[in-house]
């Protein structure tokens, strides 16, 4: 998310945390779609990452659209490195590696999304064209070395990236690399939370399979069909995965603040300045154990910042966020949050998505998460290929979201937006697969014809 919560009030009991977290239980009216994508920007002219500093950088990029949207600027040590809409919500973000992300605001439809990402789009275009500056829509940058792609001046990356390669092979490859597509959905109470919890959990890899847009790394086929999926794997384990005690009896806000009391802390913000306490639980902080700090207790916006660093397949804030797929170019994007609300947001759709998972034990979802980066829709679970579970789920989602009936001003319903995912279905090839055709054939073994057909 865009900016770092400022909330100085000490805590004092563990009911504050999770407080913090049941605080986003809402009504099913004020149920809203919250969408999140990521875009890699690249030289028109080259091809090559685009640096932060410069007339032509991305700094240059977000003033310009500064003056275009009139949104706030979010500042870090006299560098611009984000914007934010007070009035609607919505933020611009920079990754790691200069990815160029948009936090939609909270929107009652998927049309609504539609349209909020058109008029992004124009907009970006209008500034980033002149400054030769172009974006691409997949799941990992498809020909450049971690080496090549500069650093974005945010102090909390400088604290990740030292962090990083102490627990995994690919953590950097993650910052700097890869990019992604999300959706954030309510829930309605917490049995509610854990229901969906539990389906989206178990159905991610659906996702994966669906969005697996990542099957090259520095010019050549990596093996696999989302990579971006592969390198969470091995980032870091400690807060990423799929959470097998979500199913356990006894889930709910408070299990689940349990959980991250222990997940290692990245950095505590004070002020402008992000301090390094990397590899010391919350929990710890918590019990005024933290050495950077002794004796001190955390605020709530250290929780909520600490909250935002948890990685897992889906992820509990005050809402879900499911993250299991890639970044895709704009024409696909909405189908993201088309296909998780026609599941989760219709009852009758998550309760058979529910039949669907329920037997599945934690092994199955484990070895079927494992599976997915490489295997895509032939990866399988029990004795049923991930192809056959997809098609099901698709049927669910389009269901429910006829059901919802939320119509557009030419009578259309949120259904319409499941079509790419449907013509995926209907060819039994993931995107991946379809790129590495194209590779073999039409683009002669190159991947720079992808500059031109994934970009934005």
């Amino acid at each position: 998310m865009a900016r770092d919560q400022i909330d100085m009030t000490p805590l004092e009991s563990r009911d504050e945390l999770v407080a913090w977290i049941a605080a986003g239980v809402k009504p099913e009216s004020e149920f809203r779609i919250g969408t999140e994508h990521e875009k890699t920007p690249f030289t028109l002219d080259g091809h090559e990452p685009v640096p932060y500093a410069g007339a032509k950088g991305i700094g240059a990029l977000l003033e310009g659209m500064k003056l275009l949207l009139g949104w706030e600027p979010i500042m870090e040590r006299g560098n611009i490195i984000g914007l934010y809409d007070v009035t609607g919500g919505g933020a611009i973000s920079l990754e790691p590696g200069g990815q160029f992300e948009l936090s939609g605001a909270p929107v009652e439809t998927v049309h609504q999304t539609q349209s909020e990402l058109m008029a992004h789009l124009a907009q970006v275009r209008e500034i980033a064209t002149p400054l030769g500056i172009g974006f691409l829509g997949l799941g990992m940058t498809p020909s450049w070395s971690r080496e090549q792609i500069p650093v974005m001046p945010k102090g909390r990356y400088k604290i990740m990236r030292n962090y990083m390669p102490k627990v995994g092979k690919y953590g950097l490859d993650m910052m700097f690399r890869t990019c992604t597509v999300q959706t954030n959905l309510d829930f309605s109470s917490e049995a509610d939370m854990v229901k969906k919890l539990r389906v989206s959990l178990a159905l991610q890899p659906v996702a994966t399979a669906l969005f697996a847009n990542s099957p090259f790394t520095e010019g050549k086929p990596n093996g696999f069909l989302s990579f971006r999926s592969e390198i969470w794997r091995d980032t870091d384990n400690a807060r990423s995965g799929m959470l097998p005690f979500a199913f356990e009896d006894g889930m709910g806000f408070e299990r689940y603040v349990d959980y991250a009391l222990d997940v290692p802390m990245y950095f505590v913000k004070r002020g402008d300045e992000y301090i390094d306490v990397s590899g010391s639980s919350f929990r710890d902080f918590f019990a005024g154990k933290n050495a950077a700090f002794p004796g001190e207790r955390p605020t709530l916006s250290d929780w909520a910042n600490h909250l935002s660093t948890i990685f897992p397949e889906v992820r509990l804030k005050r809402y879900l966020e499911m993250r299991g797929a890639d970044g895709v170019p704009w024409g696909r994007l909405p189908a993201l949050p088309a296909f998780w609300v026609g599941l989760l947001y219709d009852n009758d759709s998550l309760d058979a998505a529910w039949d669907i998972v329920r037997h599945w034990t934690a092994p199955e979802r484990q070895a079927l998460r494992d599976d997915v980066p490489r295997f895509g829709f032939k990866a399988r679970i029990k004795d049923r290929y991930l192809f056959e579970i997809a098609k099901e789920c698709l049927v669910l989602s389009h269901a429910g979201l006829r059901r919802r009936g939320r119509i557009d001003h030419v009578g259309r319903d949120e259904s319409r937006f499941l079509e790419p995912l449907e013509r995926i279905i209907e060819t039994g090839r993931s995107p991946a697969e379809e790129m590495l055709e194209k590779f073999n054939g039409a683009w002669k073994g190159s991947v720079e014809p992808a500059y031109s057909e994934y970009a934005f």
